[in-house]
């Protein structure tokens, strides 16, 4: 259930942190293809995984925080009375969650990195959960 939770929270960080990632798209043109599009380390073979375990500890605070932030939000969300609210409320929980990464230490694309590599690695996953 743990795993579970942590791979759902990993992938709701990941699309909440899209506009992080576009802005930084934008400044490296190295992060995109040569069709203008967003290239997908992981599925290129080129993803990270020899991650520190200091790096994986502040992965592991993040998502403390990102969990709180997304139990608070969803609701919200959910009750929302227009599409206008609910994305406005979507952009807030995205800045929380932006900051509450930062907090713990790290920069938006380690933490995708780990989060991907987190759902894709076992290897990863593992020293993750040891971790919690």
């Amino acid at each position: 259930m743990n795993k579970l939770l942590i791979s759902l929270t990993a992938s709701l960080a990941l699309l909440a942190a899209g506009p992080v990632l576009a802005q930084e798209n934008q400044q490296s043109p190295e992060a995109t293809n040569p069709n203008g599009g967003y290239s997908d380390p992981a599925s290129a073979g080129t993803q990270k995984t020899n991650f520190t375990d200091a790096e994986l500890k502040q992965f592991v605070e993040a998502q403390e925080g990102i969990n709180n932030i997304r139990d608070e939000y969803m609701e919200k969300i959910e009750a929302a009375d227009s599409q206008k609210k609910a994305q406005e409320l979507q952009m807030e929980a995205n800045d929380e969650m932006v900051t509450v990464i930062e907090d713990s230490g790290m920069d938006i694309p380690t933490y995708n990195s780990i989060a991907t590599a987190y759902n894709s690695e076992p290897q990863v996953r593992n020293r993750v959960d040891a971790l919690m």
